[in-house]
């Protein structure tokens, strides 16, 4: 007789068992991967275990290794959590040290760890699938398996699904009416990890708009007041206030206790490094790299030419380390300018928003909030990607369009976070199981999505966008076969060894060639998925 736990029976009665099998499968394969790459993210998290060791007061001083913490307080207390879980495992795990330790306790425990925190992911896939219909069931399949998590967070390493079911629970609870508590559950994540900061506009506008001037959205308590809309309400006002307030009181109080203002200072210091460059080491696949791209072209061409170049333009690819940067010919881009021109973009979003409030438009200003950062921000990093797919994932039904939208978005975005994996032993895992993911989910989607009589426009783009979709094994090979070969390039170790496109003596020829060309491409699609998404926003 087959023996059923308490815990699994619950859940096959509560959930289906489809959901159940799914995730032990999923589970069992994460295991699988234990032993894969791990990037200098690895160490980075292994370092903050060791760092929350230490008086709060030295937390956000310590800087032994040079993977110093830079998140805000919120994910520092949660790795102080792991840490004492840590050092009852290995005390290893959490010695401070500038060398990285790697052995098999820190490992496992650190790669169990971002399974465990894939609950709050869980959690709110639980709660946007519950009474809904099956195309729900599949988004929701698909974003629990989603490509992008498995690689960055099972493989690269981060935690970016215990983050993203964060965001996921604020936008249910704003789908159910309740605003209140989608303001507590987003306040939570932006003192979990400032990048979702740039999603506050459509936030601060909708909560303003539906909730502190419409009578007709549900209470926090539940209860429905039918006041005249438009009529502003001081306590709904003061209410969000007040849980925007505690989060953050809760978040930095310790260090104030701790330090005074200048831990305070010391914290905003980590969190907001512009020293940095325009690009990451390997760049994202936004505007930025085709417009580094264009420099650097233009500057070999100068070169070539005879033309004088700047000594710093020469050797730099823009590429995002510690230090400046210099571009040759196209001007340099602030963080200044940066951040005007995602406002300015945000500006326009949320003034629509303002005029026709529904949780539809907040979710498509949210999304096109992620678009925007991503596609224009200052030192992306290509993982900030998944902060645009998971949004979008919950539009994916809603017409055919949208439908396209995600697809060429998700192509894009997916390949464009192949290059993480540097080792070749990798490369089979990536490609088919993105290959299955897609293969999978698509046509589930968009069988039950209704095709309206396309007009001659929409056959044109239709095929302009299956043949940038056909353009991906063939940028596959180059990069995967042909470059290696003709150029003869070794397999590298480190990302610093392939984020110089300068030609080297120590080096093979167009080594940061591949990376280039997968950026510009995977660019293309993101940014012409934005293009359509904002037309339509607008119509």
């Amino acid at each position: 007789m087959e023996s059923k736990s308490p815990i699994r029976a619950f859940a096959k009665r509560t959930v289906g068992r489809e959901e159940v099998d799914l995730l032990v499968a999923s589970t069992f394969a994460k295991i699988l991967l234990f032993p894969a790459y791990r990037s200098t993210d690895f160490e980075v998290h292994r370092n903050w275990l060791a760092v929350t060791q230490l008086p709060l007061s030295q937390w956000y001083h310590e800087n032994t290794s040079e993977w110093t913490l830079d998140y805000p307080p919120f994910f520092a207390y949660f790795e102080r959590a792991l840490s004492s879980l840590a050092f009852l495992v290995h005390p290893e795990i959490t010695r401070i040290s500038k060398e990285a330790i790697a052995i098999w306790p820190v490992v496992a425990f650190q790669r169990t760890s971002v399974i465990a925190s894939e609950i709050v992911l869980l959690a709110a896939l639980y709660r946007y699938i519950k009474s809904s219909d099956s195309t729900t069931r599949v988004i929701a399949a698909s974003l629990f398996l989603h490509p992008g998590l498995l690689i960055v967070d099972s493989i690269h390493f981060q935690y970016n699904g215990m983050l993203l079911g964060l965001l996921l629970l604020s936008l249910v609870q704003a789908r159910d009416g309740k605003l209140a508590s989608s303001a507590f559950f987003f306040a939570v994540l932006l003192n979990f990890k400032h990048i979702f900061v740039y999603l506050a506009p459509p936030y601060l506008v909708y909560l303003l708009r539906a909730y502190c001037f419409s009578g007709q959205v549900r209470h926090y308590f539940g209860f429905d007041l039918n006041l005249p809309t438009g009529v502003f309400q001081a306590h709904r006002f003061v209410l969000l206030g007040m849980i925007v307030g505690f989060v953050a009181f809760f978040s930095f109080a310790p260090f104030l206790y701790a330090g005074g203002l200048s831990q305070f200072q010391q914290i905003l210091s980590r969190l907001f490094p512009f020293q940095r460059g325009l690009n990451h080491a390997y760049w994202a696949g936004n505007v930025w790299a085709i417009y580094s791209a264009v420099d650097r072209v233009l500057v070999k061409y100068l070169i070539a030419r005879g033309l004088p170049v700047s000594s710093a333009a020469r050797h730099s690819a823009s590429r995002g380390l510690i230090g400046d940067i210099a571009f040759g010919v196209l001007p340099e881009p602030k963080p200044v300018h940066c951040f005007l021109i995602a406002i300015a973009l945000n500006t326009v979003y949320t003034t629509k928003l303002w005029t026709s409030p529904s949780y539809q438009r907040f979710l498509k200003a949210v999304t096109l909030s992620a678009f925007t950062s991503f596609l224009f921000g200052f030192h992306v990093h290509e993982k900030a990607i998944l902060l645009v797919l998971f949004p979008l994932s919950l539009l994916a039904a809603t017409d055919f369009a949208h439908y396209r939208i995600f697809l060429i978005a998700s192509v894009a975005g997916i390949v464009a976070l192949f290059p993480l994996l540097i080792d070749p032993m990798e490369t089979p895992i990536k490609l088919i199981y993105s290959a299955v993911w897609l293969a999978i989910i698509m046509p589930l989607l968009s069988k039950s999505i209704p095709r309206p009589s396309p007009s001659s426009l929409d056959i044109f783009i239709y095929y302009g966008e299956s043949l940038y979709l056909a353009g991906f094994p063939l940028l596959q090979l180059f990069v995967s076969v042909i470059h290696p070969w003709y150029f003869k390039a070794a397999p590298t170790k480190t990302m610093q060894e392939v984020v110089d496109w300068d030609m080297e003596p120590a080096k093979p020829i167009l080594q940061f060639l591949p990376l280039m060309l997968t950026s510009i491409y995977c660019a293309v699609g993101i940014i012409w998925a934005w293009l359509r998404f904002s037309y339509l926003y607008f119509r």
